[in-house]
């Protein structure tokens, strides 16, 4: 499995998905807050499945 998300996207989906969980977590928006665990997976394992089937690549060294 290649890295297909740069430094930049993967901090910032760490964050976002960071964010929606202790929104979910202290009841305020909902159980919808829980689908930041896709955003902060991905930024986690710098891996996005649907950039893979789209031929997306943001990361600047593309061998990785």
């Amino acid at each position: 499995m290649t890295l297909n998300i740069g430094n930049t996207e993967r901090i910032i989906r760490i964050v976002a998905g960071l964010v929606l969980i202790a929104l979910a977590a202290s009841n305020t928006v909902g159980v919808w807050g829980w689908l930041g665990l896709l955003p902060l997976g991905t930024g986690l394992v710098g891996w996005c499945p649907p950039y893979s089937l789209l031929g997306i690549n943001t990361c600047k060294n593309r061998n990785t």
